[in-house]
């Protein structure tokens, strides 16, 4: 095959370079599209699968054993696809039960049948029964955004059906692996996120849809643990650590996040300005500046922050992308002088604490031995002669 002979003034040409990035990026977002449609139409699937096989266990009285039976008859039918073992049909049919004890809304009613799914990606499955959420209800739209792992995982790790719902929207708005679900759920980012008030003006800085997702990325805690800090430290030597243990961090910050820099410079006039650190969120399209505090918040530090997120907009920050978030990590906050501070800020700010080692849980607090009193068993532990 000849191969097609190239044009050195074309290929040189600033047009062509765009031309190229351009099909880049379609071919990339038809490929990323045609992946999400056929994982909404496989849970869709295995939601009927697993409808059809209870509800006609209930009808007729059958015993487990038909759910075995069926994957048998579908394995014959059609042998080339690998879905129908016994083990997964058994999870279709968990799949539709975790859910329609919940009365999932948008279910097909009783002897309905695959229909077509609308472009939002909801369901049409025959008469669909009204709508009536509760607060730990997922409806089959959010459902089907889910890959089929990531639910087998989420039945398998949680009994809350509100931890399970938040556990949903997170990855179906952050684009969560499968890896990265499990670590937020070892971690419990539900109860964290349930008793731990967040604090920001997100819902004044930005629209609606993306105020919500940027307050999904932000924790009211990050848990810094795994720098092995026992005792207070300056802020360069925070910094130097979190770069040390970057790979803990961004598994703590959470999906989506990349590393710009630490210490990230900015000009303005003859002045130049630094960033601690600075992230940069694929799915909030983003730019994150964090700073360090070792101290408690103070009012001041929103101001600088709101400052370098001007900064960042005018000479960073790319048309398409939207405006950049900034983040202060301190050591404690009062909830009420961050809420007047943030207040007049046109910019996104959050204000997070972060905590260098686990907290003693409420009920054992006072039930423990103090290093003292551990002391002084030990000592009257020694022989005499020690």
């Amino acid at each position: 095959m000849k191969t097609p002979e190239s044009d050195p003034a074309v290929a040189s040409a600033p047009e062509y370079s765009r031309l190229v990035e351009d099909l880049k990026v379609l071919i990339v977002s038809a490929r990323v599209s045609a992946a999400t449609a056929v994982n909404r139409a496989a849970i869709l699937l295995y939601w009927e699968i697993g409808r059809a096989i209870t509800e006609r266990q209930r009808a007729h009285g059958w015993g487990d054993s038909v759910v075995e039976m069926v994957a048998a008859e579908l394995r014959r039918s059609f042998p080339a696809t690998r879905s129908f073992s016994a083990d997964n049909v058994w999870r279709m049919r968990q799949f539709y039960l975790t859910y329609a004890d919940a009365e999932v809304p948008g279910r097909a009613v009783p002897g309905s049948t695959l229909g077509a799914i609308d472009g939002s990606g909801a369901a049409i499955l025959g008469h669909a029964v009204p709508e009536t959420k509760t607060a730990s209800t997922p409806d089959l739209a959010l459902l089907s955004r889910v890959p089929w792992g990531h639910h087998l995982l989420l039945i398998k790790k949680t009994d809350d059906p509100a931890a399970r719902l938040y556990y949903l929207r997170a990855t179906a708005r952050l684009g969560w692996s499968r890896n990265v679900l499990l670590n937020q759920i070892k971690a419990g980012a539900y109860e964290r996120a349930r008793v731990e008030k967040k604090t920001h003006n997100f819902d004044l800085a930005l629209p609606e849809h993306l105020s919500e997702q940027a307050e999904e990325m932000l924790k009211s805690a990050y848990n810094l643990e795994f720098l092995g800090l026992r005792q207070a430290v300056q802020e360069r030597e925070l910094e130097d650590r979190l770069i040390q243990r970057l790979r803990d961090f961004l598994l703590e910050l959470g999906y989506g996040f990349c590393f710009v820099g630490r210490q990230y410079r900015l000009v303005l006039g003859e002045k130049e300005y630094f960033i601690d650190l600075l992230f940069y969120h694929r799915f909030l399209r983003a730019l994150v500046a964090f700073e360090l505090k070792v101290g408690p918040f103070e009012p001041e530090h929103a101001g600088k922050m709101d400052f370098y997120l001007n900064l960042l907009n005018d000479t960073e920050r790319p048309p398409e992308d939207n405006p950049s978030i900034g983040i202060i990590l301190c050591a404690e906050k009062d909830d009420v002088e961050v809420e007047y501070a943030l207040r007049s800020k046109a910019n996104p700010i959050g204000v997070a604490t972060y905590e260098l080692h686990s907290r003693l849980p409420g009920e054992l607090k006072g039930r423990l031995p103090s290093a003292e009193q551990l002391a002084a068993v030990v000592r009257a532990a020694l022989p005499a002669e020690l």
